[in-house]
């Protein structure tokens, strides 16, 4: 077994489903403390018996400047903060209540943004952080998603500089299946979608979330990684 991350302790925004919980979970079998935190104390409490071994649960609303302060505060200095859980509402341009494009915008942009500012990472730590495909390869009415997707990739890079040498870095996942991205749709188009778009990539598949948590902990101990954004797409950025 793979103990790169023994005693150390990794935060996962999110943590109680997807990509989060996937995060979380290898991060246990690597050996670290993990903390997972998201709004709903249900999810957590279940995610946390999930996952097993050193794991503690924390309710946090990033899109809350006191409640994302209260919870760094809480729990002191760490050595890895991972943010894949964020809420977005879509719609078409003309359709769209403004206030659906200011939660997205809340939700996966300043609330990433609240926690890097409240979060005290150790010497040798990491941040990183979550985007999307649709930064550079938007669809039909991805406007308020390619936007807020390419604003956290910008934000990567700047904080890599700001705070240096903490690491930080950006996922680009790719269409992943087993998240909540798509759970409003009935099961049978979910999946025929899954298998339409899986052979359009070069992988032949669309993404799962432990696809995902092997990337975000291959950017957390290689410690000469810093300033990217890294396409977790299956070929979708060349398909």
């Amino acid at each position: 077994m793979n103990h790169a991350l023994k005693d150390k302790t990794v935060v996962v925004i999110g943590g109680s489903s997807g990509m989060g919980l996937a995060v979380a979970q290898k991060s246990s079998l690597s050996g670290a403390r993990v903390v997972i935190a998201s709004r709903s104390h249900e999810k957590l409490k279940a995610a946390a018996a999930q996952i097993g071994g050193d794991v503690h649960w924390q309710v946090v609303d990033t899109m809350d400047e006191v409640s994302v302060s209260g919870l760094f505060e809480r729990l002191g200095a760490v050595d890895h903060l991972v943010i894949p859980g964020s809420s977005v509402k879509t719609g078409t341009l003309r359709e769209m209540p403004l206030a659906d494009g200011l939660f997205t915008m809340q939700s996966k942009f300043w609330g990433p943004y609240l926690c890097v500012k409240y979060v005290r990472i150790n010497p040798g730590g990491s941040i990183t952080l979550f985007s999307g495909i649709l930064s550079r390869r938007p669809g039909r009415n991805d406007a308020v998603l390619a936007s807020v997707n390419a604003a956290v990739e910008a934000m990567g890079r700047a904080l890599a500089k700001d705070l240096a040498p903490v690491r930080v870095n950006v996922i680009s996942p790719g269409m992943t299946a087993g998240t909540g991205a798509y759970l409003k749709m009935p099961e049978a188009a979910r999946e025929e979608m899954f298998t339409a778009v899986g052979r359009r990539l070069p992988a032949g598949r669309v993404g799962r979330p432990e696809d995902i948590a092997d990337a975000v902990l291959m950017l957390m101990t290689n410690g000469f990684i810093t300033g990217i954004v890294l396409d977790v797409d299956g070929g979708g950025m060349i398909a």
